[in-house]
């Protein structure tokens, strides 16, 4: 089958970000032959449209079109991690609504186009949930739709924050939620000795899972660690169903991590460019004051992906 993606640039993607202004948690959707990029940065405060959007024909030229979710009222709160989906003729934009790291639960809001502006449809999707962010829609192959996002779990042996999924019995249904990933390592720590609902926890992190299908298996990227220092990286799971069971064949950020000019990347989507895998994530700058764009190809070596630097 031929991939209708733009043809690749000419030459390799920068190193350098993409784009000067903050742009974490980046999610790219390509439609006909651009890109939209939606990032959390903008609160939608004061009339301000939450969630900034950027257009380019080529991952690697940007163009700011401003926030692109009208706020849920005035009160002030902090709008995190949007991802867009399309079904039909209609946008869906998922993301959470919260006040700092309290009160996060997911919703969604629709517009006709990727620019938005997209409305809010009035639903808590997770009411159940102590804490949820960073929701992923998926498609699978058969066509069904399924929710990937972050919860609190406070059971285990390293509580925190962990993976589920839920079936999407249309966009804005969200079925039964199943935990499908907890922590397996230390270096998922997010902070030892936290407090948190009462207790102090040796508190974990897994976050921003993004699914691909590829060759008959689903594989699942996530983010681990404290996403405010270097031990924020990129883990890899695989499944051969969208509910699991999901393993890990690699230990730790295996796919991404700190090295070289990148500072604590993470909270990546995939899309394509040229028949090319590409990564799009997050770094922070030297002075530690923005998370900003990245991309990086994607490369699969023995089914296992991969975006660190390529060895000498």
């Amino acid at each position: 089958m031929t991939d209708p993606s733009p043809p690749a640039p000419s030459g390799p993607l920068p190193q350098e970000p993409l784009y000067p202004g903050n742009f974490a948690d980046p999610f790219v959707l390509r439609v006909d032959d651009t890109y939209y990029a939606y990032g959390t940065g903008l609160n939608g405060q004061a009339g301000q449209r939450a969630f900034e959007v950027l257009t380019s024909p080529d991952l690697i030229h940007w163009t700011s079109h401003g926030g692109v979710l009208e706020p849920l009222g005035p009160e002030r709160l902090d709008y995190w991690a949007p991802e867009v989906a399309r079904s039909g003729d209609t946008f869906y934009l998922y993301y959470s609504a919260g006040h700092g790291d309290a009160g996060h639960h997911l919703r969604v809001a629709a517009a006709p186009h990727p620019l938005g502006p997209f409305r809010d449809l009035g639903l808590n999707l997770t009411p159940g949930e102590l804490f949820a962010i960073d929701p992923h829609p998926f498609q699978a192959p058969d066509g069904s739709w399924w929710l990937f996002y972050a919860r609190d779990d406070l059971s285990g042996e390293r509580p925190g924050t962990l993976l589920a999924a839920a079936p999407l019995h249309d966009m804005t249904r969200l079925g039964e939620p199943r935990t499908i990933l907890r922590a397996s390592g230390d270096w998922q720590v997010y902070q030892r000795a936290r407090s948190m609902y009462g207790a102090v926890y040796d508190w974990h992190t897994l976050e921003g899972p993004f699914v691909l299908y590829r060759e008959g298996r689903y594989h699942l990227l996530y983010s681990g660690g404290a996403w405010i220092n270097e031990t924020y990286g990129v883990g890899h799971a695989v499944a051969d169903h969208p509910l699991g069971p999901w393993t890990e064949p690699r230990p730790g950020a295996n796919v991404l991590r700190t090295a070289g000019h990148l500072r604590g990347p993470g909270h990546a989507s995939v899309t394509r460019l040229g028949g090319q895998d590409i990564l799009v994530f997050h770094a922070w700058n030297e002075e530690r004051t923005k998370r900003q764009l990245h991309a990086a190809p994607l490369r699969w070596e023995g089914g296992l992906p991969t975006a660190l630097p390529a060895p000498i």
